[in-house]
């Protein structure tokens, strides 16, 4: 498990006494690890992914959010890590604050480790320190093979998502586009904004 100096830049960041997000504590590792997509409007909209690794929730920030078409590269800017309770933070970070702006839970779900070397697994946090981890990720909109790769280290660090061209690659879809609503509430940035409760699940069962 990771020690609780893994959210020290996370909570650094933070004031717990006016924000309602989550000072988290870093949990043990799950049998089925947990991803994150959470669309941020901050100073510019962009979407957090997160991985479960370690204890807490690995972090970037994804500008154009993630892609169904294995020719888009995304651009994925590290961020600090997250306390896992934070997957179910949605609302309204105040001016002044870190992060300031609307966040909403796009999607999540769970995720399985597809690093292999010689034929053995790599574990997540040992893939990421290398620089490369691939993953499918089971979600409610999006779902399939995606790798994270870095492409530039020191204090500019990037890496680029990509979709792997599997049976759930898709270019004509675009959920980023097309399925705004949360999963959790089925809110709009707006309605959250608003404090509404929103319309909830969509008739078909896919929420956005």
């Amino acid at each position: 498990m990771a020690g609780s100096e893994t959210l020290d830049d996370y909570r650094d960041k933070r004031d717990f006494s006016r924000t309602p997000e989550p000072p988290g504590e870093p949990d043990a590792a799950a049998i089925h690890p947990i991803f994150v997509i959470q669309k941020h409007d901050a100073t510019t909209l962009h979407y957090d992914f997160r991985l479960e690794s370690d204890g807490v929730l690995k972090s970037w920030a994804v500008p154009k959010g993630p892609s169904l078409d294995p020719k888009e590269k995304r651009l994925a800017v590290p961020t600090e890590d997250h306390p896992l309770d934070y997957a179910d933070f949605e609302g309204v970070i105040p001016a002044g604050s870190y992060g300031a702006g609307t966040v909403l839970v796009w999607d999540r779900g769970t995720y399985q480790n597809l690093t292999r070397k010689g034929g053995q697994e790599v574990p997540v946090a040992e893939a990421l320190r290398q620089g490369h981890v691939s993953f499918r990720l089971d979600g409610k909109k999006v779902r399939g093979g995606y790798a994270l790769t870095r492409f530039r280290t020191g204090k500019g660090e990037a890496w680029l998502l990509v979709k792997k061209d599997d049976a759930e690659a898709d270019p004509r879809r675009d959920p980023v586009g097309t399925e705004p609503r949360s999963v959790v509430s089925g809110r709009t940035l707006e309605e959250i904004r608003a404090g509404g409760t929103g319309p909830g699940e969509a008739p078909d069962g896919r929420e956005g």
